[in-house]
């Protein structure tokens, strides 16, 4: 499996994707491959299911984590100055986790000079099971008004289609084949379609995209079953 090349790789998709369990698998896999990483958390936006949540596991896995906002205990949009560090360090490999919805890609704007200085690629995730991403129309509509926002262009779709506890092979193979169809409209490469690890034998070989397989890490408490969720407290104590 291919992994990010450049200094900076960006990662944006309307609220509810999946992107940010997208980046927090990604940063891990890069980790694990022997990249020195950081994951940014740029999501001024929303207080919820923000990649900096999983901290602890990120940083076991050698992940740099920076975080907006107060190290996350303020819903207030503050950019410490640490994560200007990320353009100059040419030793690493950053991702930036944007904020859900167009809205969430205005900070950008802040980091413009200095990714006009940089290589970097901008990663947009799309969901088919959302609504806000059923058509390719929708999509349209929320990739240009991010592009925008951001005043950068989109190098790439990631195919995250799930269903949460009602994902199935087929939802993965239908959401593929819709993204597959999105990146020919858009004339945008298809990066990777992600895959809960159960999924991945069956699903080896007839993906469009390039499988990406992924661990559960932004599920919440409350959505776990009772095995699941002692199982789920071991890993945080750990």
């Amino acid at each position: 499996m291919i992994l990010p090349e450049k200094q900076i790789t960006i990662i944006s998709g309307h609220y509810g994707t999946g992107k940010t369990e997208f980046a927090v698998n990604l940063a891990i896999t890069m980790a694990g491959s022997k990249k020195q990483t950081a994951l940014v958390d740029l999501d001024i936006i929303n207080p919820y299911f923000r990649s900096y949540e999983r901290r602890r596991e990120l940083e076991s896995a050698g992940v740099k984590v920076y975080v907006t906002s107060h190290q996350g205990t303020m819903d207030i949009p503050a950019l410490p100055p640490e994560i200007m560090s990320v353009f100059v360090n040419t030793e690493q490999q950053s991702l930036l986790d944007l904020g859900g919805d167009p809205v969430g890609a205005h900070v950008l704007g802040y980091y413009r000079p200095q990714l006009e200085q940089v290589d970097f690629d901008f990663w947009f995730v799309i969901n088919q099971r959302r609504p806000e991403n059923a058509t390719v129309a929708q999509i349209r509509h929320y990739l240009q008004a991010t592009e925008a926002i951001s005043g950068q262009k989109v190098t790439g779709l990631v195919n995250n289609t799930h269903l949460g506890r009602e994902t199935s092979a087929d939802v993965i193979l239908q959401g593929d084949a819709f993204a597959a169809l999105v990146a020919t409209e858009f004339n945008l490469p298809l990066i990777y379609t992600t895959v809960e690890r159960k999924f991945v034998t069956e699903l080896s070989g007839r993906l469009a995209g390039t499988l990406f397989p992924i661990d559960l890490y932004m599920i919440k408490p409350w959505e776990l079953s009772n095995e699941e969720g002692g199982h789920f407290a071991w890993l945080l104590e750990k």
